[in-house]
């Protein structure tokens, strides 16, 4: 799919003070999006902190983006876990008439084989009513999708047109890269190594960094794409510190404390997840007045 080739980003939840949802917060960072170059919006991702929202709250979150985006850019869904039955349930229930596609995360916590995550992204495959992007994350799931496994579901069923890959290997990355289908995208997961993966031959990036630098980030991914390397690298290394510190503290606190910085929202996240301390936000703040201006 052409339209989720360049920088998409995973949408954080802003919450108030009070850790009720800020749904003016919310508006706010999606038309930021818009305005400054990024391709498409993930929405309920785990930067979204979605695994603290109910029921309700991710309805909200979801009604209160496609309102802000106002169909601009297209809109990927969240929908994945561990529990296989429950997931088809959801892709056989929703309405998914304002997405494009979904993100399915792996199996976490439970260390499928190869041939279990096989067997629950052919059902996924089969329940779902859009295309289907995986998520290979071994840092957050504890299992690894081996390139062999994605290239047998990319070659099986044809609505898994993707993978989100951030294992943090280049190598495997361009396993897949090298023996995928020709219009399989393969889209970095890791912020550092995302103009590496579009030079072997990816397709952009789904970005945490984008979200608070979506010019600056978006116009590297596009001049990796256009091989304009030299550009493109002087682009990467101008924000490289920042990406570093926005993880250096978990996601989505580092991101969050970007976002104080430039009022779009404050600095608050549900437990178990805490913000930075005071050091790291110094940190933060002074690379954003003195260093990307």
């Amino acid at each position: 799919m052409q339209s989720l080739v360049g920088t998409g980003v995973a949408l954080i939840t802003p919450f108030k003070e009070d850790l009720s949802i800020d749904t003016v917060a919310l508006t706010r960072i999606v038309k930021f999006q818009i305005e400054n170059g990024i391709n498409y919006l993930v929405v309920l991702g785990t930067t979204a902190e979605t695994a603290t929202l109910t029921s309700t709250e991710k309805e909200l979150v979801i009604t209160t983006v496609i309102e802000a985006n106002q169909g601009k850019l297209p809109l990927v869904l969240g929908v994945g876990g561990n529990n296989t039955t429950e997931v088809v349930n959801e892709l056989k229930t929703r309405d998914f008439s304002s997405f494009s596609a979904i993100l399915s995360v792996s199996p976490y916590y439970n260390k499928p084989s190869q041939e279990g995550i096989y067997q629950h992204f052919k059902a996924v495959s089969e329940a779902s009513p859009v295309p289907v992007l995986l998520y290979n994350v071994p840092g957050r799931t504890a299992s690894n999708i081996l390139p062999s496994t994605v290239l047998r579901l990319a070659s099986d069923f044809k609505n898994i047109i993707g993978i989100k890959e951030a294992a943090g290997d280049i190598v495997q990355a361009m396993k897949i890269i090298q023996n995928k289908p020709k219009d399989f995208l393969v889209i970095s997961g890791d912020d550092m190594i995302t103009l590496p993966m579009v030079l072997a031959g990816g397709s952009g990036v789904i970005s945490v960094i984008a979200e608070g630098f979506p010019a600056l980030f978006s116009q590297m991914v596009q001049l990796g794409l256009n091989r304009e390397v030299d550009k493109a690298y002087e682009l990467h290394y101008k924000i490289a510190d920042m990406i570093d510190f926005i993880f250096e503290q978990g996601n989505p606190a580092g991101i969050k404390e970007v976002f104080k910085v430039l009022g779009l929202c404050e600095n608050t996240l549900r437990l178990p997840l805490v913000p930075v301390n005071n050091d790291l936000a110094n940190r933060i703040g002074n690379f954003i007045k003195n260093s990307l201006n």
